[in-house]
């Protein structure tokens, strides 16, 4: 799995209420709905600033808090290829594998800079920082969780083969 785009980072502890605030987690906002509204407590204009295929670089924790499956929703429907962070709350980290987005373990992301552009094979485990001409190397992620995530998510994935399929 190769993914490309820019990064959009952002510090430590992003917790689930600043991807997807608070106050929508009553309501049934469909995806679409619930990605116009994805980092907006940090940053108002963060989805006028994205384009498809771009990536969320934070530092550690990322994805802390409540375990509203909400959270990895809303960066999916965004548009949004992969989170990339120094680490997850592992919470989130099972929810955006679940949902078919991919969770990137970086230990190097002081070598990200915003806006800057990446690219990044899952499979192989590294990401080109173009802008910058350096190579960053990422934990990679076990063969069942790539096959799940090529199959577009945990559902997906039974959907296609009627139950786990480790092979």
């Amino acid at each position: 799995m190769r993914l490309s785009g820019k990064a959009h980072n952002f510090g430590d502890d992003i917790n689930t209420d600043y991807i997807i605030s608070g106050k929508y987690k009553f309501r049934t906002l469909d995806e679409k709905e619930m990605a116009k509204h994805v980092m907006e407590d940090l940053d108002p204009e963060f989805y006028k600033k994205i384009s498809p295929g771009d990536f969320i670089v934070a530092g550690q924790n990322f994805g802390c808090g409540s375990s509203r499956e909400q959270a990895p929703l809303a960066i999916k429907a965004a548009g949004i290829s992969a989170v990339i962070a120094r680490s997850f709350a592992r919470i989130f980290f099972r929810n955006s594998i679940n949902i078919g987005l991919p969770t990137i373990e970086c230990k190097e992301i002081e070598k990200i800079g915003d806006n800057d552009e990446l690219d990044v094979d899952i499979e192989k485990g590294g990401i080109i920082n173009k802008t910058k001409n350096v190579e960053l190397r990422i934990i990679p992620l076990p063969k069942v969780m790539i096959k799940i995530l090529n199959d577009g998510g945990l559902a997906a994935h039974f959907r296609k083969y009627g139950g786990f399929n480790l092979d």
